[in-house]
């Protein structure tokens, strides 16, 4: 399992903000390790109207594109003026997560280098009738 500090580099490894107009991509990073080990990335895309889309999104594309599903931990950053944050996943990141697989609602969740929260509890009362 990749440490919180290694998955934390891996997503600041590809922050690489650019404005294209009024638009910006790629100011926040993410990444997330599977239950295989394997690491993927992703950045976010804003644009207007809506269709852009977070960084989470992006790193759960690459993993699904590569035939994984189940997170085993996942982590967003952000750097900012005096330095890179970790930052939690909006709520409809937090949705897409357990979307992707049931088992997902276990992702452990960085909310910080030293402190994260399995997802189910950043999601609570998520579980519909089957």
């Amino acid at each position: 399992m990749k440490t919180n500090d290694t998955l934390i580099e891996a997503a600041a490894a590809v922050l690489h903000p650019h404005h294209v107009g009024d638009r910006l991509f790629g100011d926040v990073a993410s990444a997330l390790v599977t239950e295989a080990g394997n690491v993927y990335v992703g950045v976010c895309i804003d644009t207007a109207s809506g269709t852009g889309f977070c960084a989470e999104h992006a790193a759960i594309a690459a993993m699904v594109t590569a035939r994984e599903y189940k997170i085993a931990k996942i982590v967003a950053v952000w750097q900012g003026a005096d330095a890179l944050h970790v930052v939690p996943p909006c709520g409809r990141c937090r949705e897409f997560i357990r979307q992707i697989d049931p088992a997902n609602s276990n992702t452990e969740v960085l909310l910080g280098a030293d402190r994260s929260a399995p997802l189910h509890t950043l999601l609570p009362d998520s579980d519909w009738p089957a």
